[in-house]
């Protein structure tokens, strides 16, 4: 019978991953040297300032990278899906983490040590491709954040926010952005406090742009939240 990893490297050397280009030596190799690891709501995957021993592919849920800043106040910088890469440019560097990793959902991880990305990136040159564009994507992420920061409003930066996790988490069956993000990550996204972001959700319901329920979020007006995002 099948390995629960087994599978999951099979159906992962299958679709569109970091793990696609990889042969099945390769995918043999990754079954001995790996592991799954589950993750509940809100438990750490790893520690912003601590040794990264490896890195980790999101096979289900939603695990958020953040800062913490000097006034105790936390400032996410990513949100990753299932068959995004984590903590990979500080294993690779040999650095401590430069973010912290927790689950917000609960979520299943695929372990990669350190030694066995290396071996990849210098094995395989599609996989090392792979991982430099990733790299470079994220990079241009981190700018456009930024810029944003720097010269949007908060009302522009949670419209386009709200675009955002549409675009990339899609929608569930009764329309709502398919992530459930409290309040506050909503603000730590932005870059604001929590209460602006609660106000604001509150003006874009009540003029007609979203739908509010808990925690999810649905979009009624698409157009008029991308001329708010780019005004």
């Amino acid at each position: 019978m099948e390995s629960e990893k087994a599978h999951i490297l099979h159906s992962f050397w299958k679709k569109k991953s970091i793990l696609r280009h990889l042969d099945a030596g390769e995918v043999a190799y990754l079954e001995e040297a790996t592991e799954i690891r589950h993750y509940k709501r809100n438990e750490i995957v790893f520690l912003e300032g601590k040794r990264m021993m490896g890195s980790y592919v999101v096979l289900s849920g939603v695990v958020k990278q953040f800062r913490t800043g000097g006034e105790g106040r936390d400032y996410i910088l990513r949100l990753a899906k299932p068959f995004e890469l984590v903590g990979y440019r500080s294993a690779l560097s040999d650095e401590l983490a430069c973010n912290t990793s927790t689950a917000i959902e609960d979520s299943s991880l695929f372990y990669i040590p350190t030694e066995c990305l290396r071996r990849l990136v210098k094995t395989n040159g599609e996989f090392a491709l792979d991982l430099l564009q990733i790299a470079c994507g994220e990079l241009q992420e981190s700018h456009s954040l930024i810029t944003d920061i720097a010269q949007k409003s908060v009302r522009q930066r949670l419209a386009e926010l709200l675009l955002t996790l549409k675009n990339k988490f899609g929608v569930n069956d009764a329309g709502q952005i398919d992530i459930s993000l409290t309040r506050e990550e909503l603000a730590n996204v932005v870059g604001t406090a929590t209460e602006s972001v609660i106000r604001l959700l509150s003006e874009f319901k009540t003029e007609r742009y979203i739908d509010v329920s808990g925690k999810r979020i649905t979009i009624l007006n698409e157009r008029v939240l991308e001329n708010i995002a780019t005004l």
